[in-house]
This record gives C-alpha cells, sequence and structure tokens, in this order.
C-alpha cells in the first residue's frame, strides 16, 4: 500500500483494530516505516502509532 506518499497530508484511513473491528480515522501521516505509520489522528486529537498491516484502505482527506 502506497501510504508513505501520503507523507506530510492528511488522509482517510479504514483500520482493523487490535480486537477485529473496522474503524475509519483522519489523520495527518507523519512518518511511515517498513512496519508502521506515525500520524496524528484527529478524532482523537493525539498522536498514533499505527500498524501498517491492520491498514485497509487509504484515501485522501
Amino acid at each position: 500500500m502506497p501510504i508513505g506518499k501520503y507523507i506530510g497530508c492528511r488522509v482517510e484511513i479504514v483500520y482493523l483494530n487490535s480486537i477485529g473491528r473496522l474503524t475509519r480515522k483522519v489523520v495527518h501521516v507523519l512518518e511511515v516505516t517498513s512496519k508502521s505509520v506515525y500520524a496524528f489522528d484527529n478524532g482523537k486529537q493525539a498522536y498514533r502509532t499505527l500498524r501498517l498491516q491492520r491498514i485497509l484502505a487509504v484515501l485522501p482527506a
């Protein structure tokens, strides 16, 4: 998934959380590594580390 091209941008993601529930988040992507995405979650007003393997879809916000 080419989420790395969205560094510095706001995106909407579909994310599978740790208990298996699908969630939608609008985040500002700050950094992408081989296993995770570091982002600011606009809904929670907090910085988050999201596992790359749990991100199911990415759309520009």
